[in-house]
Order: C-alpha cells, then sequence, then structure tokens
C-alpha cells in the first residue's frame, strides 16, 4: 500500500522532502505588482509552491453579509463584501501571476471559494487546487473541481472526524489525487488547539492518502513537529511584513521565517536516518576522547588475582571497555603492570 501522489510534478510520499506552501491568500492587498513581490521572495526562500485564494464574492455572500457594516482597523471599506473586493485580484492580475509563477519557477495554485471561481481557473489551465476548510461540506464545488481530475488539496478546519472521511471518499470516488491536511480554523491558533496528533491519526486511517499541515500558527516549531508525525505538505501564511493592514499578516511567515523552516524541515529529514543504530566514523574521536577503559590502579605484579581494587575506569577509551569487566576480574596476570597501565584481556589466565 503506497503513501505517494505526484503534485506539480513534485512526488510527495514518506520518503521525500517537504512540499512547502507560501499560501499568500489575499496578502496582496488587490495588488497584482505586492503579489508578484510575494512570489519572488518566496521562491528565494525556498518554497515549492505559492498559493493564492480566488472568490468572486457577489457568487460567495448573501446579500445580506454583503452588505453588512464592516468596519475596524483591518477593513479596507465600509461592507464587508466591498472589504473582499478591495483584496481580489481581476482575471488579468490571476493570469499574469501564474505566468511569472512559471517564469521564475515555482509552483503555483489556488483555492476556489464558489464554483464561478472554479470555473476560472480550469481555464487558465492549473495543474493543481486546493479546497478550504470552510468548503469541507460543501460537495458542489468540490464535486466539480475533483472532475477536474487535477491533484487536489483538502484542508479539515472546524470539521470532525465524521466530516472529513465523509468528503475524502466522496471526493476519492470522483478523484483519487488527493492530499488532506489538518487544520485548525482559528487565526492565529494557539498551541493548545492544534492537535498535530490528527496527523498520526488522518496517517492510520487513511493509508493511501499524503497527509499534511495547514498552520495558523505564527512560528515554524510546529509545522516541524507536524513533518516529524508524518505531514509531507506543509502550508504557512506568508508576508513580507507582519505589521501590514489586514488579518493574516500577524501570523504569516515573513520570507526570513520560511526559509528558516524550509531549511529546518530538510535538516530533519536528514536527521531521520535508517533506523540502524551503528558507530559512525565521525564518533570515533568523541568515543576515543571520552570512552573509559580499564586500567591499573596501582603496581601489579606478575600472578596477582585480580580484584576491584585493583582496577580503574578512565578516558581515552582505547583499551579494554568497562562493560568487559567480568572477563577480568577473579583473573591472574601473566605480566607485570605499572600504575595506569592498560589491562589486556591477553595478558590474564
Amino acid at each position: 500500500m503506497v503513501r505517494e501522489i505526484t503534485f506539480n510534478n513534485s512526488i510527495i510520499n514518506d520518503n521525500s522532502s517537504c512540499y512547502v506552501i507560501a499560501e499568500i491568500g489575499n496578502n496582496h492587498q488587490g495588488n497584482v505588482n505586492n503579489a508578484k513581490k510575494l512570489i519572488e521572495a518566496a521562491k528565494s526562500s525556498g518554497a515549492s509552491a505559492v498559493k493564492f485564494q480566488r472568490r468572486d464574492n457577489k457568487e460567495l455572500f448573501t446579500t445580506e453579509m454583503f452588505e453588512s457594516p464592516y468596519v475596524g482597523v483591518q477593513s479596507f471599506a465600509p461592507t464587508y463584501g466591498e472589504h473582499r473586493n478591495k483584496l481580489e485580484l481581476s482575471d488579468n492580475d490571476f493570469e499574469e501571476i501564474f505566468n511569472y509563477s512559471k517564469k521564475i519557477g515555482i509552483d503555483f495554485f489556488v483555492t476556489p471559494f464558489d464554483l464561478k471561481s472554479a470555473d476560472f481557473l480550469k481555464e487558465l489551465e492549473l495543474e493543481s487546487y486546493k479546497i478550504a476548510s470552510g468548503d469541507l461540506t460543501n460537495f458542489p464545488l468540490i464535486e466539480k473541481v475533483a472532475n477536474f481530475q487535477k491533484p487536489m488539496i483538502i484542508s479539515t478546519g472546524a470539521s470532525d472526524f465524521y466530516e472529513v472521511e465523509k468528503t475524502l471518499n466522496f471526493a476519492k470516488n470522483i478523484n483519487p489525487n488527493i492530499i488532506l491536511l489538518q487544520c485548525t480554523s482559528i487565526y492565529p491558533a494557539k498551541p493548545i488547539t492544534i492537535n498535530l496528533n490528527v496527523i498520526t491519526s488522518f496517517r492510520k486511517e487513511f493509508p493511501e492518502t499524503v497527509v499534511g499541515y495547514s498552520g495558523h500558527d505564527s512560528g515554524i516549531s510546529i509545522p516541524i513537529a507536524a513533518y516529524s508525525l508524518g505531514a509531507r505538505v506543509i502550508e504557512k501564511h506568508f508576508t513580507l511584513d507582519r505589521s501590514q493592514k489586514g488579518t493574516d499578516h500577524q501570523f504569516s511567515l515573513t520570507p526570513t521565517l520560511l526559509k528558516n523552516l524550509v531549511d529546518e524541515l530538510e535538516n530533519v529529514k536528514l536527521s531521520f536516518g535508517d533506523g540502524k543504530k551503528k558507530l559512525l566514523s565521525e564518533e570515533k574521536l568523541a568515543r576515543f576522547k571520552m570512552g573509559k577503559k580499564i586500567i591499573a590502579s596501582k603496581k601489579l605484579s606478575k600472578g596477582t588475582v585480580i580484584t576491584i581494587d585493583d582496577l580503574l575506569f578512565k578516558s581515552p577509551g582505547d583499551g579494554v571497555p568497562p562493560s568487559e569487566l567480568d572477563k577480568v576480574l577473579g583473573k591472574t596476570i601473566t605480566k607485570d603492570y605499572s600504575f595506569e597501565d592498560n589491562i589486556k584481556l591477553e595478558d590474564l589466565r
């Protein structure tokens, strides 16, 4: 039973490096030049992919929600719908950033939040898609995107296991190429709410599905732990400046933090090893300097029967180790020993 998927030409499995997604979302603030700067910074930081969000807000919200007041320090307009519209890129903008991503060599994909947005993204001929946590039970959207027959990521925030299992089975009946992300839909999410052990549960219950982590925590330690638990896709929100206006910037990774995350994830992969305990050649000096050997505690004459009082255990470790003490005690020495001479097994009978 193989847990593996090809996602944007990357093979992701239990033995692969982590596929790191810089979730730009709407941190571009509706400006295509900001979006391109974020793409370039994500590429320079070592991310595998950038991800954006696409909404047709009239399709997405009821009239009441669209026209509801939205005021505060993070607001870009007086109503929620107008606020959301301020943060959207145009059709031409999406085409431009898609081509720009291809030009500089970083994977690009998008989360559609409504059916109209999904149709638009299909026309762009994207190679992959994501379903947001809020649409985990939106089967019409999932069905449409799954029928594109491109690899999909499904995020699982604000749901229970029954809903996740039902959605995964529904989607896989249409399209088997699914990645499942553990997620907590709190912005930002405190460590106590994150429940990384769900990654282990997902891996156990869905043994053919690649599992990952979509993090709304503000640092890099939790995604590193997620990789150690078996998450092979990590998604983190990404910004150029955490102080910028907008609700996502405060818990997004900056370019420096994203690069640190990518580097540390690769270090963790290297540190897994092959599971076989063995003495490494690089350890031999430390073994010599810090290891112990059995030596004479005083001058010993030929014919002495060795007792514990005749011995000391000191570094360097270039002699008989103390673990071989049972081969020394009670034996008769066949030569004279000076103080701190190495006790040798061939001198005993």
